[in-house]
């Protein structure tokens, strides 16, 4: 498989020849890693605030709701026991974590396989730095256009633009139905893999591979 792939301009025609270098990718080993990386991903998402109450939460039922015997029913000493309508809840849910950890060197092994993924399957769009003059998702969808990318793309940009919140490029994107936008160095496999084409500006490719390359 090569490691090149073609820069694209603002009009969608290839103005260069950029090549992936082969420590930003790896295509032999790493699915468990991807898999790893997505799952936890995925579960720090979760909020884990779902919580129910047991029989000693639920206000009521200290008063015996009838006399022991002589009523023919069953004996009951609460009416916020488990089996009783408004009684409180047997193993209920209770506010918890879903973080999963796991180690820098499989994040980053996730992050080339995903990269190599997508190049292989010419689903990586490399274009040349740009900037927009005005905050307009009319020119983003434009631009998107003209690189066959509006169906669901992630656009990963320049970090020094995403730490701008005003910056025109972000705020352009921000609005695009179905597109992701993040800086390169926030991004994980699960991004990498969660669209249909990955759009990432040369300088964003070089920060991000540079990220991954990196010795811990």
């Amino acid at each position: 498989m090569s490691n090149k792939v073609q820069v694209l301009n603002d009009k969608g025609s290839a103005s260069e020849e950029f090549e992936v270098k082969a420590q930003w990718i790896e295509r032999e080993k790493g699915e468990q890693a991807v898999h790893e990386a997505v799952v936890a991903y995925l579960a720090g998402l979760r909020a884990g605030t779902a919580c129910t109450k047991t029989r000693s939460e639920v206000r009521g039922g200290g008063k015996k709701p009838y006399k022991q015997k002589g009523t023919g029913r069953a004996r009951a000493g609460s009416s916020r026991s488990p089996i009783w309508r408004g009684g409180g809840i047997t193993f209920g849910p209770k506010p918890r974590s879903y973080k999963k950890n796991i180690n820098k060197k499989v994040k980053k092994m996730a992050l080339r396989r995903a990269l190599g993924e997508r190049l292989d399957a010419g689903q990586l769009v490399v274009v040349e730095d740009f900037a927009f003059d005005t905050p307009k998702t009319k020119q983003a969808v434009t631009f998107l256009t003209n690189i066959n990318a509006t169906n669901r793309p992630v656009v990963i940009l320049d970090d020094n633009i995403m730490d701008d919140a005003k910056n025109n490029t972000y705020l352009a994107f921000r609005n695009v139905a179905g597109c992701s936008i993040i800086g390169a160095g926030w991004v994980n496999a699960y991004m990498l893999l969660s669209g249909q084409k990955v759009v990432i500006t040369k300088t964003a490719l070089e920060q991000l591979g540079e990220r991954i390359a990196k010795e811990d």
